[in-house]
């Protein structure tokens, strides 16, 4: 089977379903956008919660990670008696 008649056969198929669809679709035009604007937007709104909910674990790990690092270093420098050290 040539290159061109397999290209054809996927164009034909195409246009095929793209009639078909349109000669089946339920909405009009404009309740089939609103449909589709709403699914953007229901996208974008999981999107967000979904990096908020990501910043906020990442924002949580850090502040512990801050704190352990802040008590082992207070913990070390605590025990060197030839040191001044302040309180971090």
């Amino acid at each position: 089977m040539s290159n061109g008649k397999i290209v054809l056969g996927v164009l034909a198929g195409i246009a095929a379903g793209t009639l078909l669809g349109v000669l089946i679709a339920p909405d009009k035009g404009a309740e089939t956008r609103r449909k589709i604007r709403q699914k953007g937007d229901d996208l974008v709104e999981g999107v967000r919660d979904g990096m908020t909910s990501m910043v906020d674990d990442v924002a949580s790990k850090f502040d512990k990670l801050r704190g352990k690092a802040r008590k082992t270093m207070n913990e070390a420098l605590a025990g060197t008696d030839n040191y001044e050290h302040a309180d971090l």
